[in-house]
């Protein structure tokens, strides 16, 4: 039925790509064919190492993380995840239903814990879960990259106009604040917000703290 579902091309579904991370190597084929069968696209890895060495460095998709490694444990990897620059959503997966595990992975951002074996539906829904979310992750990257580069843009006036409209100024108070005419304010405050690609202070607001956060 699930694999029904994909083929039909449901719009709704969040295509994407999975990393799977198991040392079981049946086990890994196993899931990343049925990843494919959903209409995923999948590659496995043999051990955190083995991620984080991988060719594509693109920081995108999922990753459906086993905890148990002969050599390492998969929550101490999730939590080395930001340092290491990768910021994909995590769902992890383990033989025990230990509550401790489940805690400490969920505290590290974990989308979902799933027990071995995992049944289609759970592993459906969890991923596409994690998909989306690093959708939703990737867009608000892309709005504060491009609000930096707008900002980037202003001359060094603009930018002091922009720092004191954002502060609540009115176009009066800016003037003596820079030791300008209130009709040059407003020139290089209508210069500005076409700049910026804005028209109302909120907008500008929102644009500038998405500026900040990047």
């Amino acid at each position: 039925m699930l694999n029904t579902i994909a083929q039909a091309g449901d719009p709704a579904l969040p295509h994407g790509l999975v990393h799977v991370i198991e040392d079981d190597v049946s086990l890994a084929e196993n899931i990343t064919d049925r990843l494919r069968s959903f209409g995923f696209e999948a590659q496995n890895f043999k051990s955190p190492a083995a991620f984080v060495n991988r060719r594509d460095k693109r920081d995108a998709g999922c990753l459906l993380l086993s905890i148990e490694f002969p050599t390492a444990n998969g929550l101490d990897f999730q939590e080395l995840l930001p340092a290491v620059g990768i910021h994909m959503p995590v769902v992890l997966m383990t033989e025990h239903a230990d509550v401790s595990w489940s805690v400490r992975g969920m505290k590290a951002g974990a989308v979902d814990f799933l027990l071995k074996p995992l049944a289609d539906e759970q592993l459906m829904s969890s991923i596409q879960l994690a998909l989306r979310k690093d959708r939703e992750r990737s867009a608000d990257h892309a709005r504060r990259t491009s609000a930096t580069e707008l900002v980037a843009k202003l001359t060094p006036r603009e930018r002091q106009v922009m720092e004191l409209v954002v502060r609540g100024l009115m176009n009066k108070q800016i003037a003596g604040a820079l030791g300008l005419s209130e009709i040059t304010v407003k020139l290089h405050r209508g210069s500005m917000m076409r700049k910026m690609g804005v028209r109302t202070v909120p907008d500008l607001v929102r644009a500038v703290e998405l500026a900040d956060k990047d």
